[in-house]
């Protein structure tokens, strides 16, 4: 099957408009290449230092660089349920390594907050800003130059694009993603949700909501939701950057530990001591990327990658935006319902053909670039087969079979819809992503007047006092990242639920984000340009119509045009300060559009590549 010609035009628009960005990129990995901090380069007291704490019997290897010596970055926690596993991955991954004639040193921790614990919590507002530090700390880890592989361990919400965006920088290193998998499944998404709104309506206590969240979220592993955490396995799978089949093998299980061992010694096969190295830069290319935002439309993944996919393609001198995620949109079907698009867990996902069948399924329709360089031997086609283990315990890949399930995954010529889970809107209130795939027909387009708010607190005690007994389009904004960080929402969904549930039109139209299980709610978020900066979101009054709707992508305020225009936009400040806030105030002073990806440092980076006199970046461009 040849490759779907808008796929193909949107992949030749990126190239276009990266041109200079990616010369730059690949210049600066070539020289890194050539002469960036290694071993070799080390003093003897540099080298000294680095084994002190070393092994013994690691130690001769390491001093004389005899093999690769892999950096593990790690975002190892035990209050984060899906990085709590993490706890003796280095050990493991170093007697893995030693299989095969390496070594293996935990280069740095990164930070892994959890949106989960923050939501709705001052702490939210560190959340996006957080993904700039853990960017840092990976460099930071990666500069000592001992290495020659990468291995990633990290899997919730900012986390894996802060290391993708960290480890890019030092793109002359092979690279791979190890996750930990999901928890079993516990209380199905969908009563958790009910018994949310119940609260909500006072018609349940704070003990029964408890009894309800400990009875989803009861063990070590991933949440089993299709939020933004899962969607990180799935576009790293759709990268080529882990083993193929890895995302949501279960925790703590034989077949989950077959496949790390088997990525390790894969991982040692293309490090650069290898005959075949394979750079990360080698793989996250343009096509890469594009591949990527495909499997977000396919699958109904989470609107934060409307985010995070620009950032992360942005350390790779890549830039794209909402159009291009858009034009795609269009054309990629969606394939995989799973919560909150459907009813399944990733563990039933799992289990009827998961991302194999996905891949297989899109790669056969001609959706995914073939000739991209992947981690696993054979390129993306690997990505198509299953792990299992045999009868002698040995890891094996067979090819992928249809779904078992056709109300969980379709094959590409019976989709749930015909075109992906995420739209752009756009009109007079700005740009926005719509998380279509989780919103039922008769909700794609609300008509209906504004009520404007400043906080998420506001929204909730106006539902309260039955302020909201109406249709109406809640606009909550002061919520971007020049703002206040660009916190998710998301406790706004059950009050608004409630709502949706007495028969009322209900949306929100918001400059913040949602969830990835953001749910039944219609939504424009990460509308841009934000508030605080003067966009026409600022502008909107109570009583203004507003019209949004995912089928014809409109944004817009129903309002004359001229007194549109001459409205002034309403002042917006945010409260910044306490719990920390105060420290990431030149984040928030930096940061670039939600489109552009939000990241303050990837801003400066730019700037300053941009500006840099004698580098290795400037003979490229002469």
């Amino acid at each position: 099957m040849s490759l779907n010609s808008v796929v193909e035009s949107v992949t030749a628009r990126i190239i276009e408009r990266s041109k200079l960005s990616r010369r730059r990129y690949l210049a600066l990995m070539e020289c890194n290449k050539a002469q960036g901090v290694s071993r070799p380069h080390l003093t003897c007291s540099n080298l000294a230092h680095a084994v002190a704490a070393a092994r013994p019997s690691d130690k001769d290897g390491l001093m004389k660089a005899q093999g690769p010596n892999i950096g593990i970055i790690t975002a190892y926690n035990d209050m984060v349920s899906a990085h709590q596993p993490y706890r003796h991955y280095p050990e493991q991954i170093k007697i893995f390594a030693r299989e095969v004639g390496a070594t293996a040193q935990v280069a740095a921790g990164v930070p892994a907050m959890c949106d989960g614990v923050t939501q709705g919590q001052a702490g939210m507002d560190l959340s996006v800003f957080s993904r700039d530090a853990i960017a840092q700390s990976t460099a930071i880890g990666l500069s000592h130059g001992m290495f020659e592989a990468v291995a990633l361990l990290g899997i919730c919400d900012k986390i894996v694009p802060g290391l993708l965006m960290g480890a890019l920088r030092f793109g002359h290193l092979p690279t791979m993603l190890i996750p930990a998998g999901p928890m079993s499944s516990g209380l199905p998404n969908k009563e958790k949700v009910h018994v949310r709104e119940l609260y909500v309506e006072g018609k349940v206590g704070r003990e029964k909501l408890m009894e309800a969240e400990c009875a989803s979220y009861h063990g070590a592993g991933t949440c089993t939701f299709y939020g933004t955490a899962n969607t990180n396995q799935m576009m790293a799978e759709f990268l080529g950057l882990m083993m193929p089949d890895a995302s949501f093998i279960r925790v703590n299980t034989p077949l989950r530990q077959a496949v790390t061992q088997a990525g390790v010694h894969r991982l040692v096969e293309v490090g650069l001591k290898s005959e075949t190295p394979l750079p990360l830069y080698e793989i996250v290319d343009e096509k890469a990327i594009v591949n990527a935002a495909v499997g977000l439309m396919a699958t109904g993944g989470s609107t934060n990658h409307t985010i995070h996919l620009p950032a992360v393609a942005r350390a790779a001198g890549i830039i794209i935006d909402w159009e291009d995620l858009s034009r795609l949109s269009d054309v990629v079907p969606m394939i995989a319902k799973i919560y909150p698009s459907g009813p399944a867990d990733v563990n039933k996902f799992n289990a009827v053909g998961g991302l194999p069948t996905v891949i297989r399924e899109l790669n056969e329709a001609g959706f995914l670039h073939r000739d991209v360089k992947t981690l696993a031997k054979g390129g993306i086609d690997s990505y198509g087969k299953r792990a299992s283990l045999n009868d002698k315990n040995e890891l094996v890949y067979t090819l992928s079979q249809s779904s078992q399930d056709d109300e969980v995954i379709r094959d590409i010529a019976d989709p749930f819809h015909k075109s992906g889970g995420i739209k752009l809107v756009k009109g007079n209130l700005g740009r926005g992503v719509y998380k279509a795939s989780a919103i039922s027909d008769d909700n794609l387009t609300i008509e209906a007047p504004a009520r404007v708010f400043d906080t998420q607190e506001a929204v909730k005690e106006a539902q309260h006092n039955g302020e909201l007994d109406k249709d109406v389009v809640v606009v909550v904004r002061g919520q971007g990242p020049r703002a206040n960080g660009m916190p998710e929402l998301h406790a706004l969904i059950p009050p608004l639920g409630v709502q949706m549930a007495k028969g009322y039109k209900v949306a929100l139209v918001t400059d913040g984000r949602l969830s990835g299980a953001s749910g039944k709610v219609p939504a424009a978020v990460h509308v841009g340009p934000e508030a605080k900066v003067g966009g026409p979101i600022a502008k909107v009054r109570d009583g203004d119509m507003i019209r949004l709707c995912a089928l014809t992508g409109q944004l817009e305020v129903l309002i004359d045009e001229k007194i549109w225009n001459e409205r002034e936009a309403a002042h917006i400040s945010a409260e910044v300060a306490g719990t920390g806030r105060e420290l990431f105030a030149i984040s928030r002073h930096l940061a670039p559009p939600a489109e552009e990806g939000a990241s303050a440092v990837l801003y400066m980076m730019d700037r300053e590549l941009e500006t840099l006199g004698n580098n290795p970046m400037k003979e490229t461009e002469q």
